[in-house]
């Protein structure tokens, strides 16, 4: 007979201890499940009335999972705990025509990885220590520095980030955590960022000169804030306006660098 016949032939008991022992791996599998899923889960919140004695350790166990103290936060969960205090730093490059010729700007960015706000450090064709000191200072100064309230800043290791430049962002209470070599999705979010400025607006200019080059930047940034939804954000606004959510009222259209940026709201 089968499995059920032979519940039933042998009586009530037999049912209810073969749905016990069926819940009961049922239990030391969601156990498993459970301290993969939470790295610093303790053995004992993964208790079960269920669960024989001494069983959780042996699931851990079977299931390749180390105790609480001897797991490892992976990146993931270190950048989704801490969103509200990191921010990632970058560089990305642009060519802008001078009177000495077509000359390569570097424009450093911070992006913010909880709100997805944006903050443009500085410009310049180049980077030296000096330059990289004085937005070390801009970016953690009292009253208006990006960086306050930060924990952590995330950068690739590129020479132009400076030991000096790192040591005045420590020294401001901001811990450098730099990115592995060749590994640029560990700072997807600044990778995004660039990505976006370049295929929106950037590759879309011919820049002629650094003040076309700022001027185009700063509508960008403002248009990323108050005008553009982010999917991070769950299709919000970064820096919601005042008529942001409105139901009602005329459909109006806002134009940044002469209609290259276009978005549209409920007037006021």
């Amino acid at each position: 007979v089968g499995a059920r016949g032979a519940a039933v032939w042998v009586g009530r008991g037999v049912r209810i201890l073969v749905r016990t022992a069926a819940a009961g791996l049922t239990t030391l599998r969601l156990t498993g499940t459970m301290a993969a899923s939470c790295p610093t889960s303790s053995d004992s919140n993964c208790y079960s009335p269920r669960s024989p004695a001494g069983s959780i350790a042996k699931t851990l166990k079977e299931h390749g999972i180390l105790p609480a103290p001897e797991r490892t936060t992976t990146w993931r969960t270190f950048l989704r705990s801490h969103a509200d205090v990191i921010a990632g730093i970058d560089f990305f490059t642009v060519e802008v025509w001078t009177k000495r010729g077509l000359v390569t700007h570097y424009i450093l960015f911070l992006v913010h990885h909880a709100t997805r706000a944006v903050h443009i450090a500085g410009i310049t064709p180049n980077p030296n220590s000096a330059f990289m000191a004085q937005v070390a200072r801009n970016l953690t100064a009292l009253d208006d520095g990006f960086l306050n309230g930060m924990r952590y800043l995330i950068l690739d290791r590129d020479s132009k980030f400076t030991d000096q430049f790192k040591t005045i962002l420590e020294d401001a209470g901001v811990q450098v955590v730099p990115i592995c070599y060749q590994a640029p999705n560990m700072n997807s979010i600044a990778e995004r960022f660039v990505l976006t400025v370049k295929s929106e607006c950037l590759n879309r200019l011919i820049l002629l000169g650094y003040a076309h080059l700022e001027r185009s930047l700063g509508a960008f940034t403002t248009h990323y804030l108050k005008d553009r939804p982010h999917q991070g954000l769950g299709n919000e606004l970064v820096t919601p306006g005042p008529t942001s959510g409105r139901a009602t009222g005329n459909v109006v259209a806002c134009e940044r660098l002469g209609g290259l940026l276009r978005s549209y709201h409920r007037a006021a």
